[in-house]
């Protein structure tokens, strides 16, 4: 029960019995209810026909009874008393009375009739008046019959009649139920013969449709195994050509593990880097140490500051790298970024230019998102602007359709075209000796960026009219 094949053989094995007993079930009633009805008739046929002689003054002993053994034949009056039977018929039940042998004190009709009656009839010149068959629906019951040492089922119908005499008789016929009971022992025989053959079909079909449907699922799973075991990436497990969800399923596992590779390699590479980037500043702060140590008198104690607070940047941008890797959410907090930009650029005092701030009075600029980090993305973007800029950084905040926009732009050297996007990269940098000596490591950037996509905004940058580089940060508007 632990396979998948063996449940889904034995569900569609357990659906289809359960669908064809009940389709079973529902043919025999109406095949059943279809001879019944057919029986009925018959029974009615009868019934009215003896009822019609009955009706026109037919003596009792001139009584047609066709088909006796077929069709048995008992008549009783409005007092319950059996007035004529067939002749073969024995015994009989279901009809109210189980007589077979008239009443003596029957009324008789007027079979052999009184010759003085009929000489007075003849006299008056008038004839006995003519008897009537009710219309009503008859009414019909189940019973038995015994016609000549034979028992059966029958379907008996009870039709009334009046006599020309005024005599009110119950005329039952009954029609055989045999051919009835044989046709649906015949259906249900054969159901019972073909069912669990039928189901026996259905689970192997099952069984065998289920195997080769699951059979690329097993080389997805030893594929997967062998990855695993040995840790390569690069591998992908094979998609089988067809367009199911089978072959969904392994496209989707070779796209994570694209996206894993990719993961994994940027996460060695950012090791690799952040490694190499934490030596520098280590090696210079031991020599520093090391000199001091040995001459105390030859201690650049700003340099060993330096270097140590290039160091304490490093690691927070290694930690909120980290952070955002590991899927921190930016918060729900209401930020202003007009008000934002204005403080992040009035802590500014140590930079060489002086950053110019358009921001529109009485605007409402605000997004939601992480307070803390929206300031580091205005505050790289404007370290970087500090670093390239030749005589001129400024900063602008505006509405822009559905969001706000905040450009930083300086008057530099700008950015190529092709680089555009290779500079959000982490630990990239154009200008790798400079960035090196001004503390740069190559992360800011990469960090407004992340930060800019987890907020829902973008972080482009295109050419400022300043002709340097202009950095265009975007960002939902809050509701």
């Amino acid at each position: 029960m632990r396979s998948v094949r063996a449940r889904a053989a034995i569900g569609a094995t357990l659906v289809v019995a359960v669908a064809l007993v009940a389709a079973g079930l529902a043919v025999l009633l109406v095949l059943r209810a279809n001879l019944i009805d057919q029986a009925d008739l018959q029974a009615e046929v009868a019934a009215r026909e003896v009822a019609g002689q009955l009706a026109t003054g037919t003596p009792y002993d001139d009584l047609e009874l066709d088909d006796e053994e077929d069709h048995p034949v008992q008549v009783t009056d409005e007092e319950g008393r059996v007035v004529i039977v067939s002749k073969e018929l024995r015994a009989v039940t279901g009809t109210g009375t189980s007589g077979v042998t008239p009443a003596p004190s029957a009324s008789p009709s007027p079979r052999d009739g009184d010759d003085d009656a009929d000489d007075a009839d003849d006299d008056d010149g008038s004839r006995p008046g003519r008897g009537e068959v009710s219309s009503d629906d008859p009414d019909f019951s189940d019973g038995t019959a015994t016609v000549d040492s034979t028992t059966a089922d029958y379907r008996f119908a009870a039709v009334e009649a009046t006599t020309p005499d005024g005599v009110t008789l119950t005329v039952y016929a009954g029609a055989p139920l045999a051919a009835e009971q044989e046709a649906v022992n015949t259906v249900r025989g054969a159901m019972l013969t073909g069912l669990p053959l039928l189901l026996v079909v259905v689970a192997g079909v099952t069984w065998l449709v289920t195997r080769r449907a699951l059979r690329p699922v097993e080389g997805i799973r030893r594929e997967l195994a062998a990855i695993t075991a040995s840790e390569d990436l690069a591998r992908r497990v094979p998609e089988p050509g067809s367009r199911d969800e089978i072959a969904a399923l392994a496209r989707t596992t070779n796209e994570t593990l694209t996206v894993l590779e990719a993961s994994v390699e940027r996460q060695r590479r950012f090791v690799a880097d952040a490694s190499h980037e934490l030596r520098s500043p280590i090696a210079s702060l031991r020599t520093q140490l090391e000199v001091a140590e040995a001459h105390p008198e030859l201690l650049d104690l700003p340099g060993a500051v330096a270097d140590t607070v290039r160091l304490q940047v490093l690691a927070a941008d290694l930690l909120l790298l980290a952070r955002l890797d590991a899927g921190e959410k930016p918060g729900s907090a209401t930020v202003e970024l007009g008000a934002l930009v204005r403080e992040e650029v009035s802590q500014r005092t140590g930079d060489r230019i002086a950053v110019g701030v358009e921001v529109p009075q009485g605007g409402a600029f605000e997004v939601n998102g992480s307070r803390g980090q929206l300031s580091r993305v205005i505050g790289n973007l404007l370290d970087n602007a500090q670093r390239h800029a030749e005589g001129s950084v400024a900063v602008s905040v505006a509405a822009d359709g559905r969001g706000v926009r905040v450009e930083v732009r300086d008057d530099g050297a700008g950015v190529p075209e092709d680089e555009r996007e290779r500079i959000f990269e982490r630990f990239v940098r154009l200008d790798d000796a400079r960035s090196r000596d001004d503390g740069g490591a190559g992360l800011g950037l990469a960090i407004a960026r992340d930060v800019a996509s987890r907020h829902g905004g973008t972080l482009t940058v295109g050419r400022a009219a300043e002709g340097g580089a202009a950095f265009r940060l975007w960002l939902p508007r809050s509701a």
